[in-house]
């Protein structure tokens, strides 16, 4: 993740400003720009929630088929 400085401009509009590993400017962002560009992407963290939820309710799914199907085989009278 990038570092992002504070700053206001002299409008007094907030503005981040990214630094690279030097500790110098690289770019200087509008918050309101910076902000929505934040919201649109999405993080590896969510990536992985989103999947392992997914994995979840498949195998709830899964499961719950199985039941039915066994408590169908209960139901059914015997074939002769």
């Amino acid at each position: 993740m990038v570092k992002r400085t504070v700053l206001r401009s002299s409008k007094g509009k907030k503005l981040y400003a990214v630094r690279n590993a030097a500790g110098e400017f690289v770019d200087i962002q509008s918050y309101a720009r910076a902000h929505a560009q934040d919201i649109r992407r999405t993080s590896k963290a969510e990536v992985a929630a989103k999947a392992k939820a997914k994995a979840k309710a498949k195998a709830k799914g899964k499961k719950a088929k199985k039941k039915a199907r066994k408590k169908a085989a209960k139901r059914a009278p015997a074939k002769k």
